[in-house]
């Protein structure tokens, strides 16, 4: 956003169509926050809540350093690196979606070249792509200047932020804008505590007037003031809760893509009361046991609002995809009718019902156990699950809500490493 003084050096020295050019611009558009860090620096730190246009200026930013546009670059970048969570969400969000690389790039468009997944412009300079799920894709290229996006979601973080680094070789200056909502993760501690980096802050709320009429007052009554709001639309680190019963850095330690067969697969089910926009989520998790007896946590479908055929159809589905022995169904809130719709939608569906006869944190207490003693493993990253877990504590989470993901957790391995009975099939997750 120009200052007044720009407005008039503008209004002096550009004639009517260069001005309305200009007023197209991003250092015309974007807030101030949103523009690039004065003066030297190697690596600006975005952190942003949902909405608050934190994708847009990564995108900016690597169309200017491209082009030698400035603020973003006192000469161009030859060879960008694009690094997201998957290669669907480089391609999805940084480039295609609605604040990517292809819509903010006004005068000229790169040029898109599947085969070698990159980007090229007119001048030569390229920004090619990579996934946090192949950190070693990072080893032998080099660049001037890299965009890292979502790093919080990232699923081997500290590697792919290494191989980065070691990368990051070309030019006077190479730099790397990181994009992201928060969460309370080892690197992103450090990035914090280093004086070097430079660090912007957002809001969902001060990007409203790009937002759908409604949604900021909608999200805001949901979730304001809570801690998964501070986290989420104000983009605040919120640090994990010094009870819980797991930690970032058990999380951290618990990642592995590498499962093997699996001889028991369970999916298990924490339905809510009702499916108002204000009640709670349906837990959905599965799990599975190899053959050492090590769990696997396999998936986290939970979701809300939810009604009882929806969440019937997406544990169904699950159950099927992933070739499960059994549904596991929390009958507290709704008796024999959990059965019941489960059966309405698929009747060969195997189902036990469960009761709770403890509360949650007598349950989750000696899952957490098996956790600390390494005995369960995650097949991928489930932030909203890792969440939290590491938000639960004896007196529950801190935001006073159910904690539906928990419970379905703590049902599926209650019954996969409680219960031995049954001849177990063997078979493959991929």
């Amino acid at each position: 956003m120009l200052t007044v003084a720009q407005e008039n050096w503008s209004r002096k020295n550009f004639n009517e169509r260069e001005s309305v050019a200009l007023e197209r611009e991003w250092i015309c558009q974007g807030r101030t926050a949103q523009q690039p860090p004065h003066g030297e620096w190697q690596t600006w730190l975005i952190l942003g809540g949902r909405g608050s246009g934190k994708t847009r200026i990564g995108a900016e930013w690597v169309n200017g350093v491209a082009q030698n546009y400035r603020p973003f670059a006192t000469r161009g970048s030859c060879n960008i690196a694009l690094v997201g969570e998957t290669l669907a969400d480089v391609r999805e969000v940084m480039i295609d979606g609605p604040s990517g690389i292809m819509k903010v790039s006004r005068a000229e468009r790169p040029r898109y070249e599947m085969t070698r997944r990159r980007l090229v412009w007119s001048n030569g300079a390229t920004a090619s792509m990579f996934s946090s799920e192949d950190p070693d894709s990072l080893r032998g290229p080099q660049f001037d200047a890299a965009w890292c996006d979502e790093i919080a979601k990232w699923k081997h973080v500290q590697e792919t932020w290494d191989m980065l680094q070691f990368g990051l070789r070309l030019g006077l200056n190479p730099r790397q804008v990181v994009t992201t909502t928060p969460r309370p993760l080892p690197l992103l501690k450090n990035m914090l505590a280093d004086p070097a980096i430079r660090v912007r802050r957002m809001k969902m709320q001060e990007n409203a007037a790009n937002l759908a009429p409604g949604f900021v007052k909608h999200v805001n009554g949901l979730y304001g003031g809570t801690r998964l709001g501070r986290q989420e639309l104000d983009g605040e680190l919120i640090e994990e809760s010094p009870d819980a019963l797991w930690s970032r850095l058990m999380m951290e330690n618990v990642f592995s893509s590498d499962v093997p067969e699996l001889k028991r697969i369970v999916v298990a089910i924490d339905p809510p009361a009702s499916a108002t926009k204000k009640s709670d989520a349906c837990g959905i998790v599965a799990a599975g046991l190899d053959e050492n007896g090590m769990a696997w946590v396999l998936a986290d479908e939970s979701f809300a609002p939810a009604k009882p055929h929806e969440w019937a159809r997406r544990a169904i589905a699950l159950f099927h995809r992933l070739e499960a022995d059994l549904i596991i169904a929390e009958v507290n809130q709704g008796g024999d009718m959990v059965a019941a719709v489960i059966a309405a939608e698929d009747d060969s569906v195997p189902v036990r019902s469960v009761r709770a006869n403890r509360g949650k944190a007598l349950r989750a207490e000696p899952i957490a156990a098996l956790y600390e003693q390494g005995r369960v493993r995650h097949a991928a990253r489930f932030p909203l699950l890792e969440d939290e877990m590491c938000d639960f504590a004896h007196n529950g989470l801190s935001n006073g809500r159910s904690p539906d993901r928990v419970d379905a957790l703590v049902w599926a391995l209650s019954d996969l490493l409680r219960r031995r009975d049954g001849s177990p099939r063997i078979r493959v997750v991929g």
